[in-house]
């Protein structure tokens, strides 16, 4: 049984088709990653799954069951625009959201708590949003997303406007979400996050749906065209090598273009030969070079 499962999802707006046939499934304590550039049907997915808008063609189910009331319910949702009301207090506008996704007054004011000493920010209770740094601000907005504790939770650009040590603490605050069973659909720009994150991905462009599977899977059908090198010297004669196709020289080092993986071995050789190596790799390709090369550079 999946926790959500897309099949052949269509939406069209008068001539244009914004979701073209979209297949995907996402398994219980599980994190998809959804990505695609502005206009790749991305939001109208996530709508779509959130029932905020039907599909003109194709099925959503969650947990084998179709849409109901009881499903809806069963869903957190993290939007890109935040909706929080600034003059009105945490707790107020937290525990009036849980009711309406079905909780007790007592059940939600106990989560609440539970979520504001997790951030380690208690003190916001009582405190009105708009009192609220915007990085704090984002932390409420999540906990408004999973204070019913939902099993599917849609994330859009979930780390948006987050110093690096709040990332931190959000990304693993997600991934205890994963592990105790809670299914995400993420979504976001930022690649690095989706490698760390997600197992499984789709990209989308223009509605269809380009690429899709295990992320492990997708980067051995990409070849490996950089290496990465740095010696304890300089290293003479690298770009003359058949198969370097050019050389950047940074700090750490040298960082090679190459037409393939053959290229690696007389990279090696030359630079043992001419001075200590501390670090040397082939790389795999980047989700952000495999996104680049699959829609082209209309990167968002």
């Amino acid at each position: 049984m999946k926790a959500l499962k897309v099949s052949q999802l269509v939406k069209q707006y008068g001539d244009k088709t914004a979701v073209n046939g979209i297949n995907f499934e996402v398994e219980q304590g599980e994190i998809y990653g959804l990505l695609g550039a502005n206009g790749a049907g991305k939001t109208t997915t996530m709508r779509m799954v959130l029932g905020l808008i039907y599909p003109d063609g194709g099925s959503i189910t969650y947990n084998d069951k179709s849409y109901s009331l009881e499903q809806l319910r069963s869903l957190g949702y993290l939007p890109e625009e935040r909706g929080l009301y600034p003059k009105v207090k945490v707790s107020d506008q937290i525990m009036y959201l849980a009711q309406l996704r079905g909780m007790s007054r007592k059940d939600a004011d106990r989560n609440l708590k539970r979520w504001l000493d997790r951030f380690s920010v208690p003190e916001y209770y009582g405190k009105k949003v708009e009192e609220l740094s915007k990085g704090n601000q984002q932390k409420i907005q999540f906990i408004a997303s999973v204070i019913h504790e939902p099993k599917i939770v849609i994330m859009d650009e979930a780390f948006s406007g987050l110093d690096p040590v709040n990332v931190e603490l959000l990304k693993s605050t997600v991934k205890e979400l994963r592990d105790a069973g809670t299914s995400i659909l993420f979504s976001t720009h930022r690649m690095e996050h989706v490698e760390e994150l997600c197992r499984n991905i789709s990209i989308l462009h223009k509605g269809n749906q380009v690429l899709k599977g295990n992320l492990k899977e997708i980067k051995n059908q990409f070849p490996r065209e950089r290496i990465i090198l740095s010696t304890a010297g300089d290293v003479t004669g690298l770009e003359k090598l058949n198969g370097v196709l050019k050389v950047n020289r940074h700090e750490y080092g040298y960082e090679l273009m190459i037409a393939g993986e053959a290229a690696g071995r007389p990279v090696l050789e030359l630079a043992m030969g001419q001075t200590d190596v501390k670090r040397f790799e082939v790389m795999e390709p980047t989700l952000n070079e495999i996104f680049i090369k699959t829609v082209g550079d209309s990167h968002e």
